[in-house]
């Protein structure tokens, strides 16, 4: 496979090149962000993009991808409704409306959350916009698109947010990943099975397009 990877130094992007660059069927990975990975692999093409919308420039790299794994996002905390919609809805769709002109064979991956609100009508704005966002990447017209739904997600291997409170956290409770993952897989899973289980639905598909934290956790045991 030839992956197109969106948020590759965010943790769970990090963790998706990671697995990337380990399986034998992933051929090539771009990964397209405003900064450089930083890391030197020779199945790796880095392309730092300010505007990450800016695609067809690129797109002699992009039109023969056969899989996107999308996993930039913002936690809502401090933001009013239309900043988060920007950030979240409008910055995704512009990406991604961009890659169907290019190359809407691709399989579309995208990193949304548990809770999701698919009606975009319920009380939490968080949910509401990531629904929306979701409705929309579905309506596109992808080849196909899955929109996974992770809880928790405690990194793994080294890996570490941006946020820095949220690496105090996952230190103190990384040690319980294992019992967590396997008590309430509904709530919790690691970044390496999330990251295993993009490439497998990625690379044989799924029963559904919605993908939530239980079948993220099985999918990528292995």
């Amino acid at each position: 496979m030839k992956v197109l990877l969106f948020g590759a130094t965010g943790m769970i992007g990090q963790a998706v090149l990671r697995e990337c660059l380990r399986d034998r069927d992933v051929s090539r990975v771009i990964a397209i962000g405003r900064r450089a990975t930083g890391i030197d692999d020779a199945k790796l093409l880095d392309i730092v993009e300010p505007d990450v919308a800016r695609l067809a420039v690129h797109e002699s790299q992009l039109c023969d991808v056969d899989a996107c794994f999308f996993c930039l996002g913002v936690t809502s905390v401090g933001l009013r409704e239309d900043e988060y919609t920007r950030l979240t809805y409008d910055l995704t769709l512009a990406a991604a409306r961009a890659l169907v002109r290019i190359n809407l064979h691709m399989t579309f991956i995208y990193v949304s959350g548990a809770g999701t609100d698919s009606t975009e009508r319920g009380r939490s704005m968080w949910a509401r916009v990531k629904g929306r966002t979701e409705n929309a990447l579905l309506a596109l017209g992808f080849h196909a698109a899955y929109m996974f739904r992770p809880g928790a997600v405690i990194p793994q291997h080294g890996i570490r947010s941006r946020t820095g409170w949220y690496n105090a956290v996952y230190a103190l409770i990384r040690p319980l990943a294992a019992p967590l993952t396997r008590l309430s897989p509904s709530h919790v899973t690691t970044s390496d099975r999330l990251a295993r289980a993009m490439l497998v639905v990625a690379r044989d598909g799924y029963s559904s397009p919605i993908v939530e934290s239980s079948d993220i956790n099985r999918i990528g045991a292995h």
